[in-house]
């Protein structure tokens, strides 16, 4: 099918002046209807004529250049006469050439070629992958050649697509420049190679081990519990480890030891008692060495006390002692719960908790009930699952109460007498009551009389004389001019007397007479 667009053309030319000779046009415009018949059969007999006009001599060329055009206007009806084939040429167009692929590119050099490990027969190195892959990356080579050779020894024999390779089978002491390069479908990169030759011996560091802060003290577990210990370390070559406990070697049959180039793991699956002790590692490089203890302390619960015992009960209260527990779980014994039980009901009921001392007195007991007593010991793990209990019982004893008040020796509240409030000078009017008031304490009770200008008042009708509660009055019935002057109080019983006085004015009042009035 490609070929044929390429044959109309040139037989549309060719073909003109061999028209001429058969001088039938005639047949041409007949054969109009049929045109998908003649489409066809011009590109078949194109061909013909194309392959004879290429094989015609040189010298018929010209010859035949006159004639074509000579014919030329003969030929244009034919043309017009047959549009068929003319149109159906575009659907015939032939498809366009594939565009031919890129050419292949090379990728950029690797990045950042370094030495991971070396020991005496192996070189390990590491990089990262090129900044520009190109057409793609296949995979990297691995090139070395000794120190003072030109000589490039490829190390892999495939392709590898990892940034890390280990190049063995090396001699020990030789000086190695190692290279890396990147291959892809464009060919080899631009190698990179390492700064300085690296020499293939193993590089030996001092044991170092790191034991993590939270073993620095004591491992605690509990009974039963998983032990997964991981202890760090470095060193170079790969050490050699091993392990002790309390300077013995360890049951492989309990305790299992996992190592590897950097840590070494202690591995118990279920712990029991005896597993508690001090574990040490050993981690030995050469004439080097770096040791470490590890103290692992299973605990469990404790048991109960060795013995408990009633001392002696009286009143409401019993007194209790008990001795510590032979098992305290492998850790020390934090206290004690004590608890009681009627005889009646034979429920416990707890009476002292976290108690620390070895005795104990529990009070508030009822009185006519009949008790037992049960002591647990307590550690950080828990309480005992068992106690130990009294073998006898405390009988609160039902008896008659006898109360005997106390015997307080009475106060002596004697005292001589002495004014608390004394006399105050007063005025008075004539022919209106008047009253002096005083306050008087003393025991015994003090006995007071009254005097005026010193002079003992005794029981004159004039005067009414009150003590109450210590308060002490003279009341004056409407005295006159003459009952003015200075009255004294005295009060005395057996530890002495006290006196008191005052000053008393009464005036007379003056009533004006009718004339001054006026």
């Amino acid at each position: 099918m490609p070929a044929k667009p390429a044959p109309i053309k040139k037989s549309a030319k060719k073909a003109a002046p061999k028209e001429e000779k058969p001088a039938e046009p005639a047949p041409v415009p007949e054969a109009a209807p049929a045109e998908a018949p003649p489409a066809e059969a011009a590109p078949v007999e194109a061909p013909a004529e194309a392959a004879v006009a290429e094989t015609a001599p040189a010298a018929e060329a010209p010859a035949a250049e006159g004639p074509a055009e000579e014919a030329a206007p003969s030929t244009d009806a034919p043309a017009e006469a047959a549009p068929a084939p003319a149109e159906a040429a575009p659907v015939e167009e032939p498809p366009k050439a594939p565009t031919p692929p890129p050419p292949a590119v090379p990728t950029s050099a690797p990045q950042i070629l370094s030495v991971d490990d070396v020991n005496d027969t192996s070189v390990t190195l590491k990089w990262r992958s090129p900044e520009n892959i190109g057409s793609g990356l296949d995979g990297y080579t691995m090139e070395y050649c000794k120190e003072g050779s030109s000589e490039w020894v490829v190390a892999n024999k495939e392709l590898i697509t990892s940034n890390r390779f280990v190049i063995s089978g090396l001699t020990t002491g030789d000086l190695l420049n190692i290279r890396v390069v990147a291959v892809n479908a464009g060919g080899r990169s631009e190698p990179v190679a390492l700064a300085q030759p690296i020499a293939v011996r193993e590089v030996v560091d001092r044991p170092k081990i790191r034991l993590p802060r939270a073993l620095r003290s004591r491992c605690v577990k509990h009974i039963g519990e998983q032990i997964n210990l991981v202890i760090p370390f470095i060193g170079k070559p790969k050490p050699v480890i091993s392990w002790t406990k309390d300077g013995q070697p360890l049951d492989t049959k309990k305790v299992n030891i996992r190592n590897s180039d950097k840590d070494s793991i202690l591995f118990i699956r279920k712990s029991e008692r005896e597993d508690s002790g001090s574990y040490e590692i050993t981690v030995k490089v050469d004439n080097f060495e770096d040791k470490a203890n590890l103290i692992i302390q299973i605990v469990d619960l404790p048991g109960p006390p060795a013995s408990v015992k009633l001392v002696d009960s009286w009143g409401f209260n019993a007194a209790l002692e008990w001795t510590p527990p032979k098992n305290n779980g492998n850790t020390e014994i934090t206290g004690y719960t004590i608890q009681k039980a009627d005889k009646k009901t034979g429920e416990w009921f707890t009476v002292l908790e976290h108690f620390h001392r070895l005795n104990a007195t529990v009070s508030d007991l009822v009185m006519g009930n009949t008790y037992t007593f049960r002591v647990f010991a307590e550690n950080k793990v828990g309480r005992s699952e068992t106690a130990a209990v009294t073998k006898n019982a405390a009988h609160i004893q039902k008896t008659g109460i006898v109360y005997k008040p106390l015997e307080y020796k009475e106060h002596d509240f004697s005292e001589a007498p002495k004014f608390t409030a004394p006399l105050s000078d007063r005025a008075a009017t004539v022919g209106y009551t008047t009253k002096l008031l005083c306050a008087v304490r003393g025991s015994p009770k003090p006995k007071i009389e009254w005097l005026k200008n010193q002079m003992l008042i005794g029981d004159d009708p004039k005067y009414r004389q009150i003590n109450n509660q210590g308060v002490c009055s003279l009341e004056i019935r409407k005295p006159s001019c003459f009952d003015g002057g200075v009255y004294t109080c005295r009060a005395k019983n057996a530890l002495g007397e006290a006196t008191v006085a005052c000053k008393l004015e009464v005036k007379q009042v003056i009533i004006p007479e009718e004339k001054d009035r006026k």
